[in-house]
C-alpha cells in the first residue's frame, strides 16, 4: 500500500462550494468506509482541504478522486503527495500496514 497526502485547492467561490460540500463529504465516506482515507478536513483559511489516504497506486487515487463532486463540477484542483509513514502513532500501526 502507497500513502499519500492529498492537497485539494478550490478554484470557486465558498458559495459553489458550499453548495456540493454535502455530496463531496458523501463522496469521502465511501473512501472511509473502504478504508481507503484515515482523515480529511478543510484547509485554515478555507482556501481548500487535506486528505491523509493510502491506494495502491497513485493512479488509483487520482482515478478514485476524479470521481470527487468537487471535481467533476470543476471548482478544485488536486495535488497528490506520495510518502512513507516511517515513524508513526502506535495507533496508527494497522491502518499504515494495510491491515
Amino acid at each position: 500500500m502507497k500513502h499519500f497526502v492529498v492537497l485539494i485547492t478550490y478554484t470557486a467561490s465558498l458559495e459553489e462550494i458550499d453548495a456540493v460540500l454535502a455530496d463531496h463529504r458523501a463522496f469521502l465516506q465511501e473512501g472511509y468506509d473502504a478504508g481507503m482515507l484515515l482523515c480529511s478536513g478543510p484547509r485554515t483559511p478555507r482556501t481548500g482541504g487535506v486528505v491523509i489516504a493510502r491506494a495502491e497506486s497513485l493512479t488509483a487515487l487520482a482515478d478514485w478522486f476524479a470521481r470527487d463532486p468537487y471535481r467533476l463540477r470543476r471548482i478544485a484542483e488536486y495535488e497528490f503527495i506520495e510518502f512513507c509513514p516511517v515513524k508513526r502513532q502506535d495507533v496508527l500501526h494497522s491502518w499504515v500496514e494495510g491491515r
